[in-house]
């Protein structure tokens, strides 16, 4: 592909949450400042929400990496399960052999009992969650359930939900509100700004191992915020199609022209839709004003 021709060793936009291309931007530092904080706090319940392609996964993968040897970390990625089936779930993540004719209450009770036990040899257990927004509702009840084993000192487990903002309006029905009333940290994650965007391409052309001469120009750059408005998942498509466009076409710098290419083939609008409203919003108003002129010009022949 387009790796010799750059001088790379690996693929600097690739979509999958690779952690060795993690930077740290001021959403996703706050993010991760807030469940640090959060989780030595010992508290129940912890919620990240940001839209799709905003680097949730990818924070979630940061934050099991940043944990030490004191924690016992388990990770769901796909949550979209029953009642039975995620306490399977999560008694599989935290090592506990049992098959589904195991009974509720039996299940429930093996997991307390590790709970204890990995508490008595000193290891703080944290549940992540990722895609949280697609968990049934007598899921979520499961899991407000898990947060009620504690010791006379602390909950005997974390639970992290990372989601959609979806999960939001999941989060305000009323047959959830207990579960919401436990959650006491929470962080939105807002896409990039434009600073963001540039030291993002930066790092990551720079973790991939190119060191030649700045591969996007400056107009690029400014076409790649205003086309993602900021989001990791849509720099990474627009960033990773232009570099396979200028390799093609011979070039060593991108220009807007691959941008626009890039977005044109991935469907993504290189105008933002408020600069698309000052153009649409003149015409309106001069079409409001010509027929406003006609009008009054009509009405004073009609009276003179």
């Amino acid at each position: 592909m387009y790796l010799d021709y750059f001088q790379m060793q690996d693929t600097p936009f690739r979509l999958t949450p690779d952690t060795q291309f993690y930077y740290q931007y001021r959403g996703h530092k706050e993010a991760l400042e807030v469940l640090t904080v959060a989780i030595n706090m010992g508290e129940g319940f912890i919620k990240v929400t940001g839209e799709v392609g905003t680097g949730k996964t990818l924070l979630c993968h940061q934050l099991m990496n940043s944990l030490g040897d004191d924690y016992f970390v388990a990770h769901l990625a796909n949550p979209f399960l029953s009642h039975q089936s995620l306490q399977m779930a999560i008694a599989d993540a935290f090592g506990i052999d049992i098959d589904e004719s195991t009974p509720a209450h039996k299940r429930i009770k093996a997991i307390k009992e590790r709970l204890i036990e990995l508490n008595d040899s000193g290891k703080q257990v944290i549940l992540l969650i990722d895609e949280a927004q697609s968990i049934p509702e007598d899921s979520l009840e499961s899991l407000r359930l898990l947060t009620n084993f504690e010791t006379e000192k602390t909950k005997l487990v974390q639970i992290v939900l990372f989601g959609q903002p979806e999960l939001e309006i999941r989060l305000n029905h009323p047959a959830i509100r207990q579960l919401k009333q436990r959650i006491t940290f929470s962080y939105h994650l807002q896409p990039m700004d434009k600073t963001g965007v540039e030291g993002y391409v930066q790092h990551r052309l720079q973790i991939s191992g190119y060191q030649g001469d700045p591969v996007f120009s400056h107009r690029a750059l400014n076409l790649v915020f205003s086309a993602t408005r900021g989001t990791p998942r849509l720099v990474n498509i627009l960033c990773h199609k232009a570099l396979m466009l200028a390799y093609g076409a011979g070039v060593k710098t991108i220009q807007p022209c691959h941008i626009r290419s890039a977005a044109k083939d991935s469907d993504i609008k290189t105008t933002p839709a408020w600069q698309r409203q000052q153009y649409v919003y003149p015409f309106l108003m001069g079409l409001a004003s010509t027929a406003f002129s006609a009008s009054a010009l009509f009405w004073l022949s009609a009276n003179i």
